[in-house]
């Protein structure tokens, strides 16, 4: 059997971060995948790249989401492609800040890790990690998504699994042919629970079963830590961390 552990969107959030790897830790995982989306948003994104690359020296295999491209390079229609009308200041205050924040270093080793990665299975299953879905850091299996958009983005990997975040909202799709798990977030989780979610996936001899697993953080201390910063919008990040859901 192998299995896998997928955590994403950890977005500045090194207390829940520090949380979810204690717990993986007592898994016994084969693999660590963190599926992007690392600094934004959150009050200590240097604590979570410095934790991040613990893991990585650990083992663990770490992809870019589309907010790391905005924090690492300000490139914000690649981060942000729906924001056709232009990205709205308090966007631009947080990335900026997280840059700033980073420092050189940190920022040089967030612009070199790779947009997906593949591994295989003892049974030689392969599993895709990607952010949002195959081929696009942007483009997310949302769960209100039409299902035939679902089917051609699914299709876009020969993989039988597909590990993803981008949503913010952890669900495992099961389509048969294939099995999405959206592990939710690590950090700043959206479906109304405020802890910490990531995605434990075991495959054996074709078989695939994946579970949503939850570590509870201190979401106050870290809500606190936000609203102190007070950059535009930190208010609704703050509320969104200590309720778990998107308020904005």
């Amino acid at each position: 059997m192998t299995r896998a552990i997928v955590l994403s969107d950890v977005h500045g959030n090194a207390v829940a971060l520090a949380a979810v790897r204690k717990a993986i830790r007592t898994e016994k995982p084969d693999l660590v995948a963190v599926a992007g989306d690392l600094v934004l948003n959150g009050p200590d994104p240097a604590g979570a790249v410095d934790l991040l690359r613990e893991m990585e020296a650990d083992g663990a295999s770490i992809i870019s989401g589309n907010t790391d491209i905005a924090v690492a390079d300000f490139d914000y229609l690649a981060a942000f492609p729906w924001a056709t009308d232009g990205v709205p200041d308090t966007f631009r205050a947080a990335v900026e800040w997280a840059h700033d924040a980073l420092g050189d270093e940190r920022v040089a080793w967030l612009r070199r890790l790779p947009a997906e990665r593949r591994f295989f299975a003892e049974d030689g299953t392969m599993l895709l990690v990607c952010h949002g879905s195959p081929g696009s850091q942007t483009a997310g299996f949302a769960k209100e998504l039409d299902p035939n958009v679902v089917i051609e983005r699914a299709s876009r990997t020969d993989a039988r699994v597909i590990a993803c975040g981008h949503t913010h909202v952890p669900e495992v799709r099961d389509l048969g042919w294939k099995m999405i798990v959206n592990d939710g977030s690590a950090g700043y989780v959206f479906d109304g629970d405020p802890t910490a979610s990531w995605a434990r996936i075991d495959i054996a001899e074709g078989e695939v079963q994946a579970e949503i697993k939850r570590t509870e953080y201190d979401v106050l201390s870290v809500a606190n830590a936000i609203s102190a910063r007070g950059l535009p919008g930190d208010v609704y990040r703050a509320a969104t961390v200590r309720t778990g859901k998107l308020v904005r």
